[in-house]
């Protein structure tokens, strides 16, 4: 199920100081493994020091395209997006795993009318979803608040001020810095009056069909408070949280004792005794069962799995519905045992 494939380095580059779009050539054989919709991502697998490390990357170049382009910020020393910044060159071939997501915006043949608010490296995502919106029907418009510290470190600025020029009817951009001021930007991070300004006022007569959130977990959670105070119906919001950091954070424990545990994935089932206190996806990886995982803390969807005996707790989640929950799906990255015996399966999902 976790397959990766070896992708040659097409470019690299520099988007900010502390940011680069990583764009990786797809083999003619790929396409369609490598084919996405817009705002999947791609999972990298990379061994730095002897360690294993998977990082999840949103794909910011259109489904269009013939290649796939992410963009890396520089949170950590030492780890992968560390070294995508200042050692990956050009040629150098990574294991990648083909896209996936949820976080997606389906073509239509009807005009869509869409907004978007991003703050820092959550707009790679909103790239290619802006694209996919634009191309998809000449009446589409699609309308983007975007927050950074500064015009120096906002990601894809040329790319979004091109956008801008190139339809300029349908595509309005604005963009916030929260440290330093320009004549082109409002000042501030993204909060209520920011929302206001760009759907109540600007855009006042805008019937929206979406709502797409992608930053910090308190961005999303303003906005998307906003704009159900504005009545907007909440299927019509949707996001990707992007955590600020790569290193996982200690989480609570909710159980004791141990539990017998059945994981199905791939056709195979493997059977293990594991402590409540652990993670469902630590104790899989532990047994040395391939189960797909990326992130690793909750802001993906790669560890998805259907419990179909027992139950399991999840510490966060940001990803199921309570419908999906409902059915026994969780993330096993963020799920304890809370039963002497737990059935998950990986492929039925």
């Amino acid at each position: 199920m976790a397959d990766f494939y070896s992708l040659k380095v097409k470019n690299i580059k520099a988007l900010t100081p502390s940011a680069v779009a990583v764009t990786f050539d797809i083999p003619e054989e790929l396409f369609q493994t490598f084919a996405f919709s817009a705002g999947q991502y791609i999972t990298i697998k990379k061994e730095l020091k002897g360690k294993e490390l998977r990082r999840a990357y949103s794909i910011s170049s259109s489904p269009k395209s013939d290649s796939i382009t992410i963009g890396i910020k520089k949170v950590d020393k030492g780890g992968f997006s560390d070294y995508a910044n200042t050692k990956l060159a050009i040629g150098d071939v990574l294991e990648v795993m083909p896209p996936e997501g949820r976080f997606v915006f389906h073509r239509s043949d009807k005009p869509k009318n869409i907004a978007a608010f991003a703050a820092g490296s959550g707009i790679t995502p909103i790239m290619s979803i802006a694209e996919t919106v634009l191309d998809s029907h000449p009446e589409n418009t699609f309308v983007l608040v975007y927050g950074n510290k500064s015009e120096k470190e906002t990601m894809f600025y040329t790319a979004l001020v091109k956008l801008q020029l190139d339809h300029s009817d349908r595509f309005f951009v604005y963009f916030t810095n929260s440290e330093k001021r320009s004549d082109d930007s409002l000042f501030g991070r993204i909060d209520v009056s920011t929302v206001n300004y760009a759907l109540k006022n600007k855009h006042k007569n805008v019937d929206f069909d979406g709502y797409y959130l992608c930053g910090p977990e308190s961005m999303i959670h303003l906005v998307s408070d906003t704009l159900k105070e504005n009545e907007v119906a909440s299927d019509k919001i949707h996001f990707e949280l992007f955590t600020t950091t790569e290193i996982k954070d200690e989480l609570p424990v909710s159980a004791d004792g141990e539990a017998q545990i059945e994981v199905t994935v791939d056709d195979e089932t493997f059977s293990f005794t594991m402590d409540k206190k652990m993670l469902v996806l630590d104790a899989v990886l532990k047994e040395n069962i391939d189960a797909p995982y990326s992130c690793q803390g909750g802001v993906c969807s790669s560890c998805i799995a259907r419990i179909t005996e027992g139950k399991a707790e999840m510490e966060k989640n940001q990803i199921l519905t309570d419908g999906e929950i409902a059915e026994g799906f969780i993330l096993t990255c963020q799920a304890h045992p809370t039963t002497a015996t737990l059935k998950v399966n990986y492929d039925d999902v």
